[in-house]
Protein backbone atom coordinates (compact mmCIF):
# COMPACT_ATOMS: atom_id res chain seq x y z
CA UNK A 1 0.00 0.00 0.00
CA UNK A 2 3.03 2.33 0.41
CA UNK A 3 4.39 3.64 -3.41
CA UNK A 4 8.14 2.31 -3.64
CA UNK A 5 8.54 5.85 -4.60
CA UNK A 6 7.24 7.24 -1.23
CA UNK A 7 9.81 8.45 1.59
CA UNK A 8 8.41 6.86 4.63
CA UNK A 9 10.97 8.25 8.08
CA UNK A 10 11.29 4.59 10.46
CA UNK A 11 9.64 6.57 13.06
CA UNK A 12 6.40 7.21 11.37
CA UNK A 13 3.62 4.89 13.03
CA UNK A 14 1.24 3.59 9.94
CA UNK A 15 -1.88 2.15 10.42
CA UNK A 16 -3.36 -0.40 8.60
CA UNK A 17 -4.90 -0.20 5.32
CA UNK A 18 -3.25 2.80 4.89
CA UNK A 19 -2.31 4.05 1.23
CA UNK A 20 0.65 6.07 0.38
CA UNK A 21 0.78 7.64 -3.22
CA UNK A 22 3.92 7.69 -5.51
CA UNK A 23 6.86 10.77 -4.14
CA UNK A 24 4.72 11.24 -0.79
CA UNK A 25 7.23 12.31 2.33
CA UNK A 26 6.23 10.82 5.27
CA UNK A 27 8.71 12.51 8.27
CA UNK A 28 9.60 11.78 11.88
CA UNK A 29 6.67 11.78 15.03
CA UNK A 30 3.68 11.59 12.28
CA UNK A 31 1.36 8.71 13.17
CA UNK A 32 -1.28 8.01 10.53
CA UNK A 33 -4.80 6.36 11.15
CA UNK A 34 -6.07 3.33 9.66
CA UNK A 35 -7.89 3.30 6.50
CA UNK A 36 -6.15 6.89 5.41
CA UNK A 37 -5.31 7.41 1.99
CA UNK A 38 -2.35 9.70 1.23
CA UNK A 39 -2.30 10.62 -2.42
CA UNK A 40 1.19 11.44 -4.76
CA UNK A 41 3.35 14.10 -3.26
CA UNK A 42 1.81 14.78 -0.52
CA UNK A 43 4.21 16.21 2.65
CA UNK A 44 3.20 15.49 6.00
CA UNK A 45 5.76 16.94 8.75
CA UNK A 46 5.26 15.55 12.30
CA UNK A 47 4.85 16.11 15.21
CA UNK A 48 1.66 15.37 13.15
CA UNK A 49 -1.39 12.84 14.40
CA UNK A 50 -3.78 11.53 11.87
CA UNK A 51 -6.55 9.54 12.51
CA UNK A 52 -8.59 7.02 10.64
CA UNK A 53 -10.26 6.80 7.52
CA UNK A 54 -8.91 10.38 5.89
CA UNK A 55 -8.22 11.10 2.92
CA UNK A 56 -5.99 13.38 1.43
CA UNK A 57 -4.73 14.19 -2.32
CA UNK A 58 -2.35 15.41 -4.09
CA UNK A 59 0.12 17.98 -3.38
CA UNK A 60 -1.36 18.75 0.07
CA UNK A 61 1.15 20.03 2.66
CA UNK A 62 0.42 18.96 6.11
CA UNK A 63 2.14 19.52 9.86
CA UNK A 64 4.70 22.51 8.63
CA UNK A 65 5.77 24.84 11.04
CA UNK A 66 4.19 27.73 11.65
CA UNK A 67 4.42 31.02 9.72
CA UNK A 68 4.97 32.84 12.91
CA UNK A 69 8.14 35.16 13.62
CA UNK A 70 8.64 34.06 16.80
CA UNK A 71 8.54 30.54 16.62
CA UNK A 72 11.79 29.39 17.47
CA UNK A 73 11.79 25.19 16.55
CA UNK A 74 9.59 24.17 19.64
CA UNK A 75 7.92 21.33 19.86
CA UNK A 76 3.87 21.50 18.48
CA UNK A 77 1.86 19.45 17.01
CA UNK A 78 -1.13 19.30 14.31
CA UNK A 79 -3.79 16.79 15.48
CA UNK A 80 -6.53 15.65 12.80
CA UNK A 81 -9.23 13.52 13.69
CA UNK A 82 -11.17 11.09 11.27
CA UNK A 83 -13.33 10.94 7.66
CA UNK A 84 -11.80 14.17 7.05
CA UNK A 85 -11.17 15.40 2.94
CA UNK A 86 -8.14 17.23 2.41
CA UNK A 87 -7.86 18.31 -1.21
CA UNK A 88 -5.02 19.62 -3.26
CA UNK A 89 -2.52 22.41 -2.31
CA UNK A 90 -4.04 22.60 1.04
CA UNK A 91 -1.82 23.76 4.11
CA UNK A 92 -2.21 22.93 7.69
CA UNK A 93 0.55 24.36 9.98
CA UNK A 94 1.12 23.14 13.80
CA UNK A 95 1.31 25.17 16.70
CA UNK A 96 3.11 27.67 18.21
CA UNK A 97 4.67 27.34 21.44
CA UNK A 98 3.31 30.36 23.07
CA UNK A 99 -0.50 29.85 21.43
CA UNK A 100 -1.13 26.59 23.15
CA UNK A 101 1.57 24.51 21.40
CA UNK A 102 -1.40 22.40 19.00
CA UNK A 103 -3.24 23.12 16.09
CA UNK A 104 -6.80 21.52 16.14
CA UNK A 105 -8.84 19.58 13.14
CA UNK A 106 -11.83 17.43 14.26
CA UNK A 107 -13.72 14.94 12.21
CA UNK A 108 -15.89 14.64 9.19
CA UNK A 109 -14.37 18.37 7.21
CA UNK A 110 -13.59 19.12 3.80
CA UNK A 111 -11.10 21.32 2.94
CA UNK A 112 -10.92 21.62 -0.31
CA UNK A 113 -8.13 23.44 -2.96
CA UNK A 114 -5.76 25.98 -1.75
CA UNK A 115 -7.21 25.74 1.71
CA UNK A 116 -5.11 27.13 4.27
CA UNK A 117 -5.17 26.86 8.13
CA UNK A 118 -2.69 28.13 10.01
CA UNK A 119 -0.77 28.09 13.45
CA UNK A 120 -2.78 27.41 17.23
CA UNK A 121 -6.32 26.85 14.96
CA UNK A 122 -9.49 25.22 16.20
CA UNK A 123 -11.88 23.15 14.04
CA UNK A 124 -14.67 21.59 14.88
CA UNK A 125 -16.98 18.85 13.41
CA UNK A 126 -18.36 18.70 9.76
CA UNK A 127 -17.08 22.28 8.59
CA UNK A 128 -16.73 23.29 5.10
CA UNK A 129 -14.01 25.01 4.05
CA UNK A 130 -14.68 26.08 -0.06
CA UNK A 131 -11.38 26.69 -2.41
CA UNK A 132 -8.87 29.53 -1.07
CA UNK A 133 -10.42 29.86 1.86
CA UNK A 134 -7.96 30.82 4.93
CA UNK A 135 -8.15 30.95 8.21
CA UNK A 136 -5.19 32.80 10.35
CA UNK A 137 -3.82 31.97 13.34
CA UNK A 138 -5.42 31.23 16.60
CA UNK A 139 -8.98 31.23 14.77
CA UNK A 140 -11.65 28.86 16.15
CA UNK A 141 -14.07 27.97 14.41
CA UNK A 142 -17.79 25.68 15.45
CA UNK A 143 -19.44 22.39 13.76
CA UNK A 144 -21.14 23.06 10.87
CA UNK A 145 -19.91 26.14 10.04
CA UNK A 146 -19.48 26.65 5.92
CA UNK A 147 -16.81 29.47 4.81
CA UNK A 148 -17.30 29.98 1.26
CA UNK A 149 -14.48 30.33 -1.71
CA UNK A 150 -12.02 33.36 -1.17
CA UNK A 151 -13.16 34.14 2.58
CA UNK A 152 -10.60 34.62 5.68
CA UNK A 153 -11.23 34.95 9.24
CA UNK A 154 -8.60 37.09 11.26
CA UNK A 155 -6.16 36.27 13.69
CA UNK A 156 -7.89 35.56 16.99
CA UNK A 157 -11.34 35.53 16.16
CA UNK A 158 -14.37 33.04 16.92
CA UNK A 159 -17.21 31.43 14.40
CA UNK A 160 -19.83 30.10 16.00
CA UNK A 161 -21.29 26.72 14.82
CA UNK A 162 -23.86 26.92 11.91
CA UNK A 163 -22.77 30.12 10.87
CA UNK A 164 -22.36 30.87 7.16
CA UNK A 165 -19.57 33.24 5.40
CA UNK A 166 -20.57 34.03 2.37
CA UNK A 167 -17.85 34.26 -0.86
CA UNK A 168 -14.92 36.65 -0.72
CA UNK A 169 -15.72 37.78 2.86
CA UNK A 170 -13.12 39.14 5.48
CA UNK A 171 -13.90 38.48 9.05
CA UNK A 172 -12.30 40.51 11.58
CA UNK A 173 -14.85 39.87 14.10
CA UNK A 174 -16.64 37.36 16.71
CA UNK A 175 -19.42 36.09 14.62
CA UNK A 176 -22.09 34.14 16.73
CA UNK A 177 -23.46 31.02 15.60
CA UNK A 178 -25.98 30.38 13.33
CA UNK A 179 -25.37 34.25 11.71
CA UNK A 180 -24.42 34.23 8.37
CA UNK A 181 -22.22 37.19 6.88
CA UNK A 182 -21.90 38.31 3.39
CA UNK A 183 -22.60 40.80 0.54
CA UNK A 184 -19.60 42.84 2.07
CA UNK A 185 -16.07 42.44 1.52
CA UNK A 186 -15.83 42.85 5.66
CA UNK A 187 -18.55 40.59 6.47
CA UNK A 188 -21.39 41.97 7.72
CA UNK A 189 -23.90 39.95 9.34
CA UNK A 190 -26.76 39.12 6.98
CA UNK A 191 -29.85 37.18 8.65
CA UNK A 192 -29.07 33.66 10.17
CA UNK A 193 -28.15 30.42 7.75
CA UNK A 194 -32.00 29.37 7.42
CA UNK A 195 -31.36 26.84 4.85
CA UNK A 196 -27.88 25.35 6.55
CA UNK A 197 -30.31 24.28 9.84
CA UNK A 198 -33.40 23.31 7.99
CA UNK A 199 -31.13 20.90 6.25
CA UNK A 200 -29.77 19.84 8.97
CA UNK A 201 -33.10 18.86 10.68
CA UNK A 202 -33.94 22.12 12.72
CA UNK A 203 -37.82 22.63 12.96
CA UNK A 204 -39.40 25.53 12.67
CA UNK A 205 -39.66 26.23 16.02
CA UNK A 206 -36.26 25.99 16.45
CA UNK A 207 -35.69 28.35 13.97
CA UNK A 208 -38.41 30.91 14.64
CA UNK A 209 -36.30 31.15 18.23
CA UNK A 210 -33.18 32.17 16.74
CA UNK A 211 -34.52 34.85 14.09
CA UNK A 212 -36.27 36.08 17.05
CA UNK A 213 -32.48 36.00 19.12
CA UNK A 214 -31.34 37.47 15.58
CA UNK A 215 -33.17 40.35 15.85
CA UNK A 216 -32.58 41.00 19.18
CA UNK A 217 -29.17 41.27 18.61
CA UNK A 218 -29.16 43.37 15.73
CA UNK A 219 -32.09 44.98 14.56
CA UNK A 220 -33.64 46.12 17.78
CA UNK A 221 -31.34 49.28 18.05
CA UNK A 222 -29.97 48.11 22.12
CA UNK A 223 -26.49 48.18 22.95
CA UNK A 224 -24.79 44.72 23.12
CA UNK A 225 -25.45 45.12 26.95
CA UNK A 226 -29.33 45.72 26.74
CA UNK A 227 -29.13 42.74 23.75
CA UNK A 228 -28.07 40.71 26.09
CA UNK A 229 -30.48 41.12 29.14
CA UNK A 230 -32.84 40.32 25.97
CA UNK A 231 -31.24 37.38 25.14
CA UNK A 232 -31.01 35.80 28.54
CA UNK A 233 -35.03 36.10 28.69
CA UNK A 234 -35.19 34.33 25.39
CA UNK A 235 -32.40 31.65 26.47
CA UNK A 236 -34.65 30.05 28.96
CA UNK A 237 -37.02 28.54 26.58
CA UNK A 238 -34.02 27.93 23.63
CA UNK A 239 -31.12 25.91 24.25
CA UNK A 240 -30.07 27.54 20.50
CA UNK A 241 -30.67 30.65 22.36
CA UNK A 242 -28.50 29.43 25.28
CA UNK A 243 -25.40 28.59 22.69
CA UNK A 244 -25.53 31.76 21.53
CA UNK A 245 -25.50 33.69 24.90
CA UNK A 246 -22.58 31.29 26.18
CA UNK A 247 -20.49 32.05 22.68
CA UNK A 248 -20.89 36.04 23.76
CA UNK A 249 -19.55 35.17 26.88
CA UNK A 250 -16.64 33.66 25.46
CA UNK A 251 -16.22 36.07 22.80
CA UNK A 252 -12.79 38.88 23.53
CA UNK A 253 -13.15 40.38 20.69
CA UNK A 254 -15.50 42.95 18.75
CA UNK A 255 -18.66 40.80 17.74
CA UNK A 256 -19.75 41.27 14.26
CA UNK A 257 -22.68 43.80 14.28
Amino acid sequence: MIHPTAQVDPSAVIGRDVSVGAYSVIGPEVEIGEGTTIGPHVVIEGPTRIGRDNRITQFASIGGAPQDKKFGGERTELVIGDRNLIREFTTINRGTGDGGGITRIGNDNWLLAYVHIAHDCMVGNHVVFSNYSALAGHVEIGDWTILSGYSGVHQFCKVGAHAFIGMGCLVGSDVPPFVMMANDQHGRPRGINSEGLKRRGFDATRIAAIKRAYRTLYMAGLSLPEAREKLMDQAEDSEDVRAMMDFLARSDRALAR
